[in-house]
């Protein structure tokens, strides 16, 4: 199969085009022939051995953790799902090895969702690892009806879905992020504050008495979290361990199939959307990673592997 690839870890330059084996379909996976998959910063990080003492590695890695596509054969004991369903997964497994972005993937079928019938491919793609990040920061904290709930980052691929779901939850929501992104986050249903100066005055403009619910998705918030938190906030951070000192929650996003599908059900009665800035072949797979590390991404980049 053809696959992107990295044998060391390295800048954009170590990916390449390559052939890999057939994936073997273990009990309790399936095989999944990939039609889209999508970038996130997780991905490069990886690939550049930042990460190298949180997560083993076997070279050559198949980076990628997002994939829609269809199911094209099923391991022992995966009563879920059936040859030619159409799916969607956060396929991180215990290891960085065989990732999505290649013609096909094996996924354990705890992390397979339905995709859903409402977008196309790339959009699909773009939902796994961003949407199941948000919807578990803002489930941990118990997020919901009568909340008002800040936002760091609110116009990143993480930070846009944290706006819809807190919406679609119940929940009132105000959302920082630079300027030129305040028109679209204003679109999502989250009130805009712009990073820097004056950022903690407009907070408590909008609210007073206080927010309920603080979800960081950028990383250097918690002075401005302290200073327009109400009494008993919930905090969670997907970027800063210090929130624990804090008396917050660091969340590292699980791979949940319910969850996904419970996502795919909020996309598909319109309550969520996933927006797609760009679109990338399989093999310009280092360029997508450019424009990633670039950051102010709005929304995802989706990397389409093949065509129905």
């Amino acid at each position: 199969m053809r696959a992107m690839t990295y044998d060391r870890y390295g800048d954009n330059d170590v990916l390449g085009l390559t052939e890999q084996p057939r994936p073997k379909v273990g009990p309790g996976e399936v095989l999944v022939a990939v039609r889209a998959a999508s970038v996130n910063p997780v991905d490069w990080k990886l690939m550049s051995g930042a990460l190298d003492a949180l997560m083993d590695v076997r070279f050559p890695v198949v980076p990628g953790w997002d994939v829609a596509g269809v199911v094209e054969e099923v391991g022992i004991d995966t009563p879920e799902v059936a040859v030619g369903d159409e799916v969607i997964a956060y396929a991180r497994k215990d290891y960085v090895h065989g990732g999505t972005f290649a013609e096909l993937v094996t996924v354990p079928v705890r992390a397979v969702a339905p995709k859903p019938a409402s977008v196309d491919w790339e959009e699909a793609a773009g939902l796994p690892l961003a949407g199941l990040t948000a919807l578990q920061c803002l489930e941990r904290v118990g997020t919901g009806p009568g909340d008002v709930v800040l936002i760091h980052g609110a116009g990143g691929g993480v930070g846009s879905f944290g706006v819809q779901i807190a919406r679609a939850l119940g929940a009132r929501v105000i959302g920082t992020a630079s300027a030129d992104q305040h028109n679209r986050i204003r679109d999502l249903g989250a009130e805009p504050v712009a990073y820097g100066d004056g950022e903690v005055a407009a907070i408590k403009e909008l609210a007073p008495e206080g927010v309920h619910v603080v979800a960081d998705f950028v990383g250097g918030t918690l002075d401005v979290t302290r200073e327009v938190a109400a009494e008993g906030a919930r905090v969670v951070s997907i970027a800063d361990p210090d929130v624990i000192g804090a008396g917050g929650q660091w969340v590292w996003v699980r791979p949940d199939g319910q969850g996904l599908a419970r996502l795919a059900s909020m996309v598909d009665d319109g309550a969520v959307r996933v927006d797609v800035e760009q679109t990338f072949l399989l093999e310009e797979l280092p360029e997508a990673f450019a424009r990633s590390q670039e950051g102010h991404v709005r929304g995802k980049l989706a990397v389409r592997v093949a065509a129905d």
